[in-house]
């Protein structure tokens, strides 16, 4: 259960981050209040699954897969490019969170 919360987490702290991208600036505040809350959520899920998993591999599957998510997010919905470099570390980061996942056995 406790994966099942860390992917409601960041499934919530990436629609806060999309949200928080279309609020520009909080120009458009709309955006932005709903960028808050799905950030406030993401927090509420993200408790549960640190009870029983290690807090290290939470924080790192949280960021890691957050970062690969926002970045295809920025490259399709915002026309964003990323450098081969980049696209390189991102893979890498991926990599990680893959890895922490597979060996972690709770």
């Amino acid at each position: 259960m406790a994966w099942i919360y860390l992917l409601g987490a960041i499934v919530l702290e990436v629609a806060g981050t999309y949200l928080l991208k279309l609020s520009d600036g909080f120009v458009r505040w709309q955006w932005g209040v709903a960028s808050f809350a799905c950030y406030s959520l993401c927090f509420f899920a993200l408790a549960p699954a640190m009870k029983v998993l290690p807090v290290g591999v939470v924080y790192a599957i949280w960021a890691g897969v957050g970062i690969v998510a926002a970045a295809l997010i920025g490259l399709f919905a915002f026309d964003e490019r990323l450098s081969a470099v980049q696209f390189v570390c991102i893979l890498l980061v991926l990599a990680g969170a893959i890895g922490l996942r597979l060996s972690t056995h709770v």
